[in-house]
């Protein structure tokens, strides 16, 4: 059996790998090796690992990397941690092909890790755009660092390839969340209700603020111009919890002080991917700067506010407003996404990120692949520009 060890580190990438991870399972040709790390492993983050144990997957190695601090130092310092747990976990055990996804700093760790044990990288999400992060420098990294992509559009294959990876590295797979649509059990409302304690009549609006990293000394003005524009809109609001980015730490401060004094506001931390998705489906709208409004929403023809430069550069459907930082343009996005014409252009958008069908292309390629030196061995492939 060929061994096939996936990183996860956040409940984004988990919840993008679930359909990933029971396709690999199932195939009698692959074992799956889950190595858990990052915010799954942090109390301060809701100790994510719970909902993987809960989903009934074996988790091979733990890899304790997160320091409390969010400082840029905090950060850097963590990259260094986690590079020094997965080496120590592939000098145990060395997986046939490592599988890394996106663009977390977390995640670039074990692809580094990886590098000197020659174990062969593919990577989920490549050639993707986002330039108000230093994910974006992480993702273009871990393209070189690794031996097969996955791609969401032809247009990021074709980035990948100008990255100077060769033709036959890239498959465009499709985005692997949207698997999920075709197995998914929604909760209803009052299962929702009753499991997380949040009202849904009226909808509330579904927001996710995350820190902009390569702006992170705005991150308190940014995140009070938001609550400044959700108290204007006076709509109930249910916050899903920021990344362990780079002040981080005050927009969750800030949130559990607009908490406070507020009724019709929720926060959580773990909602899950199927608690998070049938929260997307009765929502009023998303706003933030979270990837899953502009991947996951146009699915569920939701509209999104989408919230200065974090997620700048990616491809995205009808069903986006992109609006600046101030809590005037929020208000006008959130007003112009719950108006009736908006909502009414909903029902001809079209997700751009595939069609659903993303594990079973990955699955195939990573059971199929030779490995050998020419796949180890990469070639820089110029266009000739």
């Amino acid at each position: 059996m060929r061994t096939i060890a996936v990183v996860t580190v956040a409940r984004s990438d988990y919840g993008i790998y679930l359909p990933l991870l029971r396709a690999i399972e199932a195939d009698p040709e692959l074992r799956l090796q889950l190595l858990v790390s990052g915010m799954h492993l942090s109390p301060e983050f809701g100790l994510q690992v719970k909902m993987i144990e809960a989903d009934g997957f074996e988790i091979a190695e733990r890899v304790e990397m997160l320091l409390s601090s969010d400082t840029p130092e905090g950060i850097a310092k963590s990259i260094g941690l986690g590079v020094i747990g997965f080496a120590q976990v592939f000098a145990r055990t060395r997986p046939d092909i490592l599988v890394v996804l996106g663009d977390r700093f977390e995640m670039y760790a074990a692809a580094l890790a990886a590098l000197p044990f020659k174990i062969p990288v593919a990577h989920i999400h490549g050639g993707e755009v986002t330039n108000g992060a230093i994910d974006d420098a992480l993702r273009h990294s871990m393209t070189k660092l690794s031996h097969l992509h996955f791609v969401s559009t032809e247009a990021y294959a074709r980035r990948v390839s100008q990255l100077g990876e060769e033709p036959w590295r890239i498959t465009v797979s499709g985005a692997p969340s949207l698997d999920n649509f075709r197995s998914i059990q929604f909760m209803t409302p009052a299962e929702l209700t009753a499991q997380y304690g949040i009202r849904l009549d009226p909808s509330p609006l579904l927001v996710t603020y995350h820190p902009v990293t390569l702006e992170y000394k705005q991150t308190e003005w940014q995140i009070n111009e938001l609550l400044a524009a959700l108290e204007a809109c006076g709509l109930p609001v249910v916050f899903t919890m920021p990344n362990a980015d780079t002040g981080n730490n005050i927009i969750r401060q800030k949130i559990a002080e607009y908490k406070r004094a507020r009724s019709d506001v929720w926060s959580l931390d773990n909602l899950g991917t199927q608690g998070y998705f049938s929260l997307m489906k009765v929502a009023a709208a998303m706003v933030g700067n979270s990837s899953s409004g502009i991947i996951e929403a146009p699915s569920f023809k939701l509209s999104v506010v989408n919230i200065g430069t974090r997620q700048a550069g990616r491809i995205r459907a009808q069903n986006v407003i992109d609006v600046g930082y101030t809590s005037a343009e929020i208000v006008a996005g959130i007003r112009r996404a719950m108006s009736s014409e908006f909502q009414k252009l909903l029902d001809a958008v079209v997700n751009p990120y595939g069609d659903g069908n993303a594990a079973e292309r990955i699955v195939a390629r990573l059971r199929e692949v030779e490995l050998n030196d020419h796949f180890i061995y990469k070639v820089f492939s110029d266009l000739g520009l």
